[in-house]
């Protein structure tokens, strides 16, 4: 069983006056923050808040970056050519670069967000696009891709520094690839469940599937969302249940 893992969590996804998870609550529970930048969801007002505090908390920083789409949150696949979405992709890791020194941290990670990070788990190209681009910038990144996909294939290929990701609310697809959003049991909100869960993962070193397969991985981060009912407490329910199966959460 591994003996320790890094927490993750989305959060930053507010806008204006609209807010959406309770980010301070999850900041005392996850060790490393995925934070909007401003495409999908945020903006500098929310970046710099939710930055702010992360450094507070000694919460990783990671950059976020997903589809210009507000109205879909990220959620909708949008058929743009390769070029165009790394250049997205930079220039919200540029925003998050300047915002994370501002709030008096640095952006540590990047993380590909919703309907983006689905299509580069199954596209090579695309996912290479995206972190080619991205570490061109800073080649120091640590990329956080969705164990045992396509996303690894590249990670591994450019030789760069990169986490394999498992999502403790989600089933998966004998594939590797998460449920879809809109069938029946593709999100988990029992803490009951999910802790055990993840822990037979870890212990096993795989993500196991909803049919039972085992798909062996390096597993170096869990993500928790933010956005789901009672996410805090069941990212709270997972935390507790790991720490009690003697695995120290730490920060990547």
């Amino acid at each position: 069983m591994a003996q320790s893992v890094d927490l993750n969590a989305d959060m930053g996804e507010g806008f204006g006056r609209w807010r959406m998870g309770d980010d301070a609550a999850l900041l005392e529970i996850v060790t490393s923050a995925n934070i909007a930048c401003g495409f999908h969801a945020g903006d500098p007002d929310v970046m710099h808040a939710t930055m702010s505090n992360a450094v507070a908390h000694d919460v990783g920083i990671g950059a976020h970056p997903g589809f210009d789409d507000l109205k879909g949150f990220g959620r909708r696949k949008l058929p743009l050519p390769h070029s165009e979405i790394a250049n997205a992709v930079v220039y919200q890791l540029g925003a998050a670069q300047a915002m994370a020194r501002r709030a008096g941290g640095h952006v540590r990670h990047l993380k590909l967000h919703g309907a983006l990070s689905n299509m580069a788990a199954v596209d090579h190209d695309l996912a290479k696009a995206c972190y080619s681009a991205a570490l061109a910038v800073d080649p120091d990144l640590v990329i956080m891709v969705l164990a045992a996909t396509a996303m690894q294939d590249v990670v591994e290929d450019l030789g760069c520094r990169w986490a394999g990701e498992i999502f403790a609310d989600r089933a998966y697809n004998d594939d590797a690839t998460l449920v879809d959003r809109s069938l029946p049991g593709a999100v988990i909100h029992d803490a009951q469940v999910a802790g055990p869960r993840i822990a037979q993962m870890l212990k096993a070193g795989a993500i196991i599937s909803e049919s039972g397969k085992h798909i062996p991985c390096q597993i170096d981060t869990i993500c928790l969302h933010g956005d789901t009912p009672g996410a805090v407490k069941m990212a709270r329910g997972v935390r507790t249940h790991l720490e009690a199966e003697g695995i120290r959460i730490a920060k990547l």
